[in-house]
């Protein structure tokens, strides 16, 4: 019953189809791809920009002061941000983790968390945390303070900071 014509058959229709397979990948691949592997292929579509208007034709990006935007924050959507903090930082005041409690930390000196071990970086800056210097850590915790032990990458989004920062300010 299964002699060898029939496993060469089988054998036959399986290169077939995955041949087939291949065949269809690739020229699917070049129908719907536009760029190369380093050749210059054209685009789909082509950008045509106005140069008659100069730098006046440019929109010009206006930025918003960080008081203006915290002015209008909702606390609301600051504890769904939260919950990206939540894993290094508590909000009970006194109980640290792998960062300080930020229980009353909007207003709160630099530094100032009971019982917790700061970063050189941290513990030789003076000041408060102002709404304005929390926005510039969150923002970027390595650019504010070089050497800080925080790893987190930073929240670029104004809105989002001032939104969290609402939602800690509840916290007193």
């Amino acid at each position: 019953m299964l002699d060898t014509m029939t496993v060469t058959k089988a054998f036959g229709a399986l290169c077939g189809a995955l041949l087939i397979f291949l065949l269809g990948n690739w020229f699917a691949d070049s129908l719907y791809s536009v760029g190369g592997h380093g050749e210059d292929h054209a685009r789909g579509y082509v950008i045509i920009q106005d140069d008659e208007g100069g730098d006046e034709a440019a929109e010009e990006v206006v930025e918003v002061a960080f008081a203006d935007v915290y002015a209008a924050a909702d606390a609301a959507a600051g504890e769904r941000l939260w919950r990206q903090c939540q894993a290094c930082h508590a909000l009970e005041a006194g109980q640290n983790g792998v960062g300080p409690y930020l229980h009353g930390v909007v207003n709160r000196a630099k530094a100032a968390a009971q019982g917790f071990n700061y970063s050189d970086a941290l513990a030789s800056m003076g000041g408060e945390w102002t709404p304005e210097n929390l926005s510039a850590f969150i923002e970027n915790p390595r650019g504010y303070a070089p050497g800080t032990a925080m790893a987190y990458s930073g929240m670029r989004d104004v809105e989002d900071r001032a939104n969290l920062i609402a939602y800690l300010d509840t916290f007193h």
